[in-house]
């Protein structure tokens, strides 16, 4: 590889050199550790709305935007650092001497704040943004191979964080790296061997207490690891780019068995941020609800704030197109993310879900958490939209959410998610009882 012979060329020149690389197609920057020096190694991860490999694809858009890159990190090095451009969007900072850990981490900061300022180029405004990961040596490798993989670790930590922090790598991360590598392999496989599941949780009318819909909860049940969390599998799918074709999955079979329900019955899907990027998304629930018979407006997706963040992709334009199919549309978690009304004017959204960290805490009586619902129930019923409140797990949290003026309510309190059988049969039931699903 050409930087691990960059950096060994380097090292016969001095004791301790640290280098700074962005890899190609991989949108990362790693400070490497570079063998026989205790040097401290930096790993940023370009985030955020639009990822560089994305936007160099983009001639010459892409190559102005690296080299507003390479104009950047070169103000950033002192006569202690060489910058330079590999080739492709790989970059490199070589540090000369990286015992000063005070200096190091005064560059990563330097780093975050001078990557993640707006790109004006061609009145077009780009954003990346920066996380780092920190590896230390000896302790943490005595090869570059080593430290790389230790700064990479700790460059997860601080992405799975949610970006713009550093993290310190700890041993505990290789047995999760493990851990996720073989979720991985075995995720591949769980579609064709049949593992994924849907259960379905009610929604119901926070007033009369009547069930109006389900939302679709994607399970994997691995014959050897057991139940495995979404929280674990959704990432790596996402990561790997498996969402699309999970994804997909989702969508029909969620479709033909909610094709069957009563007619009043809705049915919500969560939808990705990579879905939406693939252009035959459309074309994908069109098929869903022609070949199910489902009604558009029977079906509603729901999505994150992310979507939002991503400027110059084509997630917007393939909503606004889902829209015109009379397909509704919900913002998931919303107030726990970069909340702008911006977008909310702009999209047609027919549901806000309030997040249930903010039910959780207003039911313990914290004002700023009841102040945020009514405030978001405000918000939504000023632009026509309906809310629903997820989380609802006592009469109490019901009887709150009700007086706050929420229109739909979601949680253990109506009903746990179901496996579809139990679901079939609580739609037969009369409109007012959930107690089955409780």
């Amino acid at each position: 590889m050409r930087w691990l012979q960059l950096g060994r060329t380097l090292v016969r020149l001095a004791d301790l050199y640290a280098v700074l690389l962005l890899g190609p197609g991989r949108a990362r920057w790693t400070l490497m550790m570079l063998p026989g020096a205790p040097i401290r190694g930096l790993a940023p991860h370009l985030l955020a709305r639009e990822p560089i490999h994305e936007v160099a694809r983009v001639t010459p858009l892409g190559d102005r935007l690296l080299g507003r890159v390479a104009q950047r990190l070169t103000q950033l090095v002192s006569e202690n650092e060489m910058v330079g451009r590999l080739g492709g969007d790989e970059f490199a900072i070589v540090v000369r001497d990286a015992t000063d850990l005070s200096r190091l981490e005064t560059l990563a900061r330097r780093t975050i704040e001078a990557i993640s300022a707006p790109y004006e180029i061609d009145q077009n405004t780009l954003h990346i943004g920066a996380s780092l990961g920190v590896a230390v040596g000896p302790r943490d490798g005595r090869t570059a191979e080593t430290l790389v993989r230790s700064s990479d670790l700790a460059l997860y930590r601080s992405k799975d964080a949610g970006g713009g922090i550093f993290n310190t790598y700890e041993p505990q991360l290789h047995a999760q790296a493990e851990e996720r590598r073989v979720l991985e392999l075995a995720l591949r496989k769980a579609l064709t061997n049949d593992e994924l599941s849907l259960n379905y949780q009610p929604v119901v009318d926070a007033d009369k207490g009547e069930m109006v819909g389900f939302e679709a909860l994607l399970r994997w049940h691995h014959p050897a690891l057991g139940v495995i969390s979404p929280a674990k599998f959704i990432p790596i799918a996402e990561e790997t780019r498996l969402i699309g074709s999970i994804g997909e999955w989702v969508l029909r079979t969620a479709c033909t068995e909610a094709a069957s329900w009563p007619a009043n019955i809705r049915l919500s899907v969560n939808v990705s941020a990579e879905q939406l990027l693939n252009p035959s998304f459309v074309s994908i629930v069109i098929s869903a609800l022609s070949n199910s018979g489902l009604p558009a407006d029977r079906l509603e997706l729901e999505v994150t704030e992310s979507v939002f963040m991503r400027e110059g992709t084509s997630a917007v334009q393939v909503l606004e197109r889902i829209l015109d199919l009379g397909v509704r549309l919900s913002l998931d978690d919303f107030g726990t993310g970069y909340s702008s009304l911006g977008y909310l004017s702009r999209t047609r959204f027919s549901t806000i879900k309030i997040d249930r960290s903010f039910v959780q805490a207003a039911s313990k009586g914290r004002p700023e958490a009841i102040a945020i619902i009514r405030a978001v129930v405000a918000l939504a019923q000023s632009l026509g939209m309906a809310t629903t409140a997820e989380g609802v797990e006592t009469e109490a949290e019901h009887r709150m959410i009700q007086e706050l003026g929420c229109a739909k309510v979601q949680g253990y309190y109506f009903g746990r998610p179901l496996p579809v059988e139990e679901a079939r049969r609580l739609t037969a039931r009369p409109a007012n009882d959930t107690s089955a699903a409780a």
